[in-house]
């Protein structure tokens, strides 16, 4: 498996992992623009040419917020979620990024225990936050891992 940064040729790709999961999805338009701006990293998890994974982070100041994490589902609960999240947010530490935030829904136990383990923590719910179906989203956040100062 190869962690590389998504590039435009990746869309084709990432939108059918994206329609597959998502409802509504991101259209390729907006992952597009995404793509072009300096305060955006998005990274995608690649197998023999394959995308089997992606997600990405907006970045403000010291803060970022991660906009989608996606596993394709054939290939879900091999880890590759993990992989993915542990290096999105090493490499958004080593931009200076010390909280990070996201939104998942509250019926998806398998992502939320994901970001637990990564260290997130719940922060609060937006009611009907997510359409089609109406569902909340649980706000989770997490701190940059300090390091002691000798």
């Amino acid at each position: 498996m190869i962690l590389r940064e998504m590039l435009v040729d990746d869309l084709e790709q990432v939108m059918k992992i994206e329609t597959e999961l998502f409802s509504p999805p991101w259209t390729k338009e907006g992952f597009f623009t995404y793509l072009t701006r300096k305060d955006a990293m998005f990274l995608v998890v690649e197998e023999k040419g394959e995308i089997l994974a992606y997600c990405g982070l907006l970045m403000v100041l010291d803060e970022g917020d991660i906009t989608n994490v996606a596993v394709r589902p054939d290939r879900q609960r091999e880890g590759i979620g993990h992989f993915l999240m542990d290096s999105l947010i090493r490499l958004a530490e080593q931009q200076g990024i010390t909280t990070i935030h996201l939104e998942v829904r509250v019926g998806n136990r398998t992502a939320i225990r994901l970001y637990e383990r990564m260290g997130f923590t719940r922060d609060g719910i937006r009611k009907k936050y997510y359409t089609d179906p109406v569902e909340d989203a649980l706000l989770m956040t997490r701190q940059a891992q300090k390091v002691p100062q000798n």
